[in-house]
């Protein structure tokens, strides 16, 4: 065992109500010694050492050892930070508040998800459609699928008269799952359990079964091993799983990593999205009304992403960024779909469109700047008006069945928890529906959009939150996120979470970097392959940004992101370990040659390309991987790996061969830890309890490593340097 004494002050940092020669008590821990092999791989003449490889190996009890260890180490050190049970407390006083989702019909009842405040899960209520709200009974309750809230509930998916349930589970929040069937009358469990499902929706057709998508059991570990063959499958009721009928995909000569399958609202289209990669699909139907009939090709590239996302009889309506980086809606007619026969539905504008339908009308959604700008439209393409929003923030879920008069959407942003309004579709005025009783005040707290400017001049908006009031003289604790990638937008909304950490005075920033969908395919693929060094350029500049205001200075900055986040923090912490004083990189891609060697990681080449592609996209990778960029000598700051033991996305080996690196090479005294997470995945479905002791040990680690003895809410003046 290697002992260090880890002295997390700063030299600067001085509480001024205390001795100014007093510093943090320095929280001695022992990392456990990490075997090294002499695996090494050649790329293009060049070779790689992998000394870690053997931490890839999550069924072994050597990982098992080592994951115990360190999870000792790391909580040997959290468990002597002396706020942290108060940042536990407050997090759950704030978490308690009764949350309640939109409702939704499905034949003769109005179901909603309501969490009482604590609970694990979310549970399904209903009540008979017009009924008193209050009259709603329990109707299925996933915290009674496992004590411990381990077993989460994925999806729901009713038949079309409603009678009917599919709904899937997740266990250990594996990205595997399996499928019930249950009678909605008597809510009994009337079929076999379906299994070996992943990557799937559940779509009916009549009431008579349900498309779903799963791969074939892989050889070798069910959390890593890779899987690249994705299959479309119909499931009959009364039937067995293994008489289940192969829809699409299997075919070795067309490998689709993932496929889709879904059926139009009137029971006549199988639409079927079989992509590569996580951008980009081909577009196929079946008319569902003609026996034996065959698909038909719309798109038979991956050039674009297209769904049908409405039909009247055989007028199908396309979302499509073909030849539209901001993204259009289309009509044409099924006889002859091909793209040289489409008309323009919704052009494409200056800004992303997400389009959604209900109640006999298409509702617009775009972005202007990460904030959202509704606007609804007939089936005739005429603008019927822009739907009057609460604020400026993040608005969605406007989306119905066709013969419904009202629809609920949510509206959120950074100070404002979610509230759900009631929208009448034809008279276009909203009431609020719901609003939660939250003991957290919006009105003490602002939210600010900036642009700066990135290495190479390009503009990137950021939303800084604080409480009002707040000095900038540099001293404020702050974490700034990022994910930018894979044409994912971060959009304002409230977190629990982060009203704890602003009630400390903290402030959170979040920045929306080329590789998101903020502004588009242009602004996504800017951030791709050999453009990837953009994000974290754009990371960097927003760090600079928030240091040259004078918002936060290095010693009191820390950098948080997740799985495509995670890979961010990391190669701007390998890049620059100078600029913050904490790192957080939540179940990252940390390992880039070696990333689609698991599960369905090959499907991200899209955004990554593969060490396999070139020698020039093999240098490209190894230049950022945050894996192969830890060096001798180097003082890297404060961090923090969170992964989980069942994340079978981004697989946790890549957050031990990282935390091991660090614990080898950290020439400082700055704490390199992993925290792993058992029983839990990538993040979805985690357990409430799980996600409060998470993050009270995040804010806890990152407010002792700025210096803070105390919270810094629980000093009478400011801290000084």
């Amino acid at each position: 065992m290697k002992k260090l004494l880890l002295s997390t002050a700063l030299l600067s940092i001085f509480v001024s109500c205390k001795n100014e020669s007093e510093k943090v008590k320095p929280i001695t821990v022992n990392y456990p010694e990490t075997k090294k092999v002499d695996t090494v791989d050649n790329y293009f003449g060049e070779d790689v050492a992998d000394p870690y490889r053997w931490l890839e190996d999550d069924r072994s009890a050597e990982t098992e050892a080592w994951v115990k260890s360190q999870n000792e180490a790391t909580f040997g050190y959290l468990d002597n930070i002396p706020y942290r049970e108060e940042l536990k407390e407050r997090l759950i006083k704030l978490w308690n508040y009764e949350k309640i989702g939109s409702p939704f019909k499905e034949g003769d009842y109005t179901y909603f998800y309501k969490n009482d405040g604590l609970q694990n899960q979310y549970v399904i209520y209903r009540y008979k459609n017009n009924a008193d709200p209050e009259t709603a009974e329990v109707f299925l309750d996933p915290n009674t699928f496992k004590e411990d809230g381990t077993i989460s509930l994925g999806g729901l998916s009713f038949s079309k008269d409603g009678k009917t349930l599919a709904y899937s589970i997740s266990e250990g929040g594996s990205d595997w799952r399996k499928i019930l069937i249950m009678n909605t009358e008597t809510k009994e469990i009337v079929e076999d359990t379906l299994v070996d499902i992943k990557f799937s929706g559940m779509s009916w057709y009549k009431n008579e079964g349900f498309y779903y998508s799963s791969y074939d059991k892989p050889k070798g570990s069910e959390l890593s091993a890779k899987t690249d063959q994705h299959k479309v499958y119909y499931h009959k009721l009364g039937t067995k799983q293994s008489e289940d009928q192969l829809i699409y995909g299997g075919t070795p000569e067309e490998k689709h990593r993932y496929i889709y399958g879904g059926v139009t609202e009137d029971d006549r289209y199988l639409i079927i999205t079989p992509r590569v990669s996580t951008s980009g699909n081909k577009l196929y139907i079946k008319d569902l009304t003609k026996p034996n009939a065959p698909f038909v090709e719309i798109l038979g590239h991956t050039d674009s992403d297209s769904n049908i996302i409405e039909n009247v009889g055989s007028k199908l309506y396309i979302m499509t960024n073909l030849n539209a980086p901001n993204q259009k809606v289309v009509t044409v007619d099924a006889s002859d779909p091909k793209p040289e026969n489409w008309e323009d539905f919704i052009p494409e504008t200056e800004n992303v469109l997400s389009p959604s339908t209900g109640g006999g009308y298409f509702f617009a959604e775009y972005m202007v700047d990460a904030v959202s700008k509704v606007l609804q439209y007939d089936y005739d393409g005429k603008l019927v008006r822009e739907v009057k929003l609460p604020g400026v923030g993040s608005a969605g879920g406007f989306g119905a069945k066709k013969e419904e008069k009202e629809l609920y959407y949510s509206f959120t942003n950074y100070v404002t928890p979610g509230s759900i309004y009631k929208y009448n579709i034809e008279e276009g005025t909203s009431k609020l529906y719901r609003k939660p009783n939250i003991d957290f005040n919006p009105e003490n707290y602002e939210s600010k959009q900036v642009f700066y400017t990135s290495k190479d001049g390009t503009k990137v908006p950021m939303i800084i939150t604080h409480k009002k009031g707040l000095e900038l003289d540099g001293k404020n604790p702050t974490i700034l996120y990022g994910y930018g990638g894979f044409n994912i937008s971060l959009t304002p909304s409230f977190s629990i979470t982060n009203a704890v950490w602003m009630e400390q005075g903290g402030i959170y920033a979040v920045a929306n970097l080329r590789g998101g969908g903020e502004y588009g395919k242009k602004w996504h693929n800017a951030g791709t392959q050999m453009k990837k060094q953009n994000v974290f350029d754009d990371f960097i500049a927003a760090a600079e940004y928030l240091i040259s205001e004078k918002y936060t200075s290095s010693d009191y900055l820390a950098i948080r992101g997740g799985s495509n986040g995670g890979l961010l923090v990391g190669a701007t912490m390998t890049q620059r370990p100078d600029l913050m004083k904490v790192a957080l990189p939540a179940v990252g891609v940390l390992d880039m040659l070696r990333y689609h060697t698991f599960t369905a990681g090959a499907g991200w080449a899209y955004d990554y390309g593969t060490a396999e592609d070139s020698k020039e996209m093999f240098n490209y990778l190894k230049g950022y991987s945050p894996v192969h960029n830890v060096k001798e000598g180097v003082e890297y700051p404060a961090t923090l790996v969170t992964t989980g033991d069942h994340d079978d996305r981004v697989v946790p080996a890549h957050s031990f061969k990282f935390a091991a690196e660090l614990q080898s090479k950290q020439s400082g005294d700055n704490p390199t830890l992993i925290r792993i997470e058992t029983d839990a995945g990538h993040g979805a479905g985690t357990p409430v309890s799980k996600t409060i002791e998470q993050y009270a040990d995040i804010f806890g680690f990152t407010l002792y490593n700025m210096g803070f003895d105390v919270l810094p809410s629980k000093t009478k003046e400011k801290v000084k340097g």
